[in-house]
């Protein structure tokens, strides 16, 4: 580690004013604080000491999406060879999954980041942290079979409208993983609809078993088609056709226990959100005029991106609420609205990436309510104390 140090010392005067790579020193500044922590200081005012910065609070996410990025590479490979007919070790299973998915991580983060030197180049500010969250959330939340280019191009319009447009990670209102995701969902939709979740790529001798489909529990459910459901447990496991990253509810919770554990992910939104989505289920179960409405509270948490929504996106500390209070309300209507548009739109049977970007615009009114609220409650008590003063 000496060494690498030595070496950087040695090649920085290049990129610093004056130096022949001087345009270049915004990038150079982002790959010595990504290997070591930064050696600036304050020399004068108050200032708080935190060995948490933003790269390292980024990289907390980044461990805690581990378990789901390696179940769903191991889950891509499981569908495939179920999709055929062939048994084969779970070692061939995921290896298959891993060449399959590392492309696409691959691409995501290659063409974020080259627009993200591109821009802190030209506007001569530090390189974003967030981007190394955001980079893996994307290849998680679209299926295994979407083309390379069309992952780069929705990285590209997610970095550049999502982000860079209000000034960068921090500025943003709307989460970039999302607006990727949702980008490719209208702009090509047959890409992310219908039975393109498993990667049926056949090699010669090769053919699909007969009756085989690869539609999800949420379109299974949209199609009328229950006898095709799969069970509570394998929908909790994640063994079912989805994106990448978001079939499994098991691999979801280790994840929310590392970044409650780190204080990095808000365990208010977390909850609230389950509470919204059981509410919102209950409350339809009372009418159940349609499959939707009829199934078990508890199955919306473990269908679709339920539960990696609730964890991961929903929690995004920028674009989610800010306040205490806020946080239960901003959850809880993300719970409610997503099980609204399954149930109410045929269309759109999954719901959580409308409901966490619809509510990421509202967040900034519920935070200022609340503070409204509480500057509210505050002068009550004061001229109530004053009143009592007086007497």
């Amino acid at each position: 580690m000496k060494a690498l140090h030595n070496l950087v010392e040695k090649v920085k005067p290049n990129f610093e004013k004056g130096g022949k790579l001087e345009k270049l020193n915004r990038t150079f500044e982002a790959f010595e604080t990504f290997l070591f922590v930064p050696g600036n200081v304050t020399k004068k005012g108050s200032h708080i000491r935190d060995a948490m910065d933003m790269k390292r609070t980024m990289f907390h996410v980044v461990i805690a999406m581990i378990p789901v990025m390696l179940f769903g590479m191991w889950n891509v490979g499981y569908q495939h060879y179920l999709a055929i007919g062939q048994e084969v070790a779970f070692l061939d299973q995921f290896v298959y999954g891993l060449i399959r998915v590392l492309p696409l991580i691959v691409v995501s983060y290659a063409s974020g980041l080259a627009i993200e030197f591109l821009f802190a180049t030209i506007r001569d500010h530090e390189v974003n942290e967030g981007f190394l969250v955001s980079g893996l959330l994307i290849p998680l939340v679209i299926p295994v079979t979407t083309p390379l280019w069309m992952v780069a191009v929705a990285t590209i319009f997610a970095v550049i409208i999502g982000k860079e447009v209000f000034g960068g990670t921090g500025m943003n209102i709307l989460n970039p993983a999302l607006l990727a995701r949702a980008f490719l969902f209208f702009a090509y939709p047959s890409y992310l609809s219908g039975e393109v979740w498993i990667d049926t790529t056949l090699q010669e001798g090769q053919q699909l078993v007969d009756g085989f489909s690869g539609a999800t529990a949420l379109a299974v459910l949209a199609a009328g088609e229950l006898q095709y459901l799969p069970s509570a447990f394998e929908m909790f496991v994640g063994t079912i056709p989805g994106s990448i990253g978001e079939t499994s509810t098991v691999a979801v919770l280790i994840g929310a226990v590392i970044l409650v554990a780190t204080g990095v992910g808000s365990l208010r939104i977390m909850l609230s959100v389950v509470a919204g989505g059981l509410f919102m289920g209950g409350l339809f179960n009372l009418f159940a005029v349609n499959d939707f409405m009829a199934i078990p509270p508890y199955y919306h948490l473990i269908m679709g991106g339920f539960a990696f929504g609730t964890v991961y996106m929903a929690t995004d500390p920028v674009s989610a609420s800010q306040t205490g209070t806020g946080k239960y309300i901003y959850g809880f209507l993300i719970g409610v609205i997503t099980i609204l548009i399954r149930v109410v739109n045929p269309a759109y049977p999954e719901g959580m990436m409308l409901a966490i970007l619809f509510m990421n615009v509202f967040a900034p009114l519920i935070d200022h309510y609340v503070v409204a609220a509480n500057i509210k409650r505050r002068m009550n008590r004061l001229k109530k104390a004053e009143v009592t003063i007086q007497k």
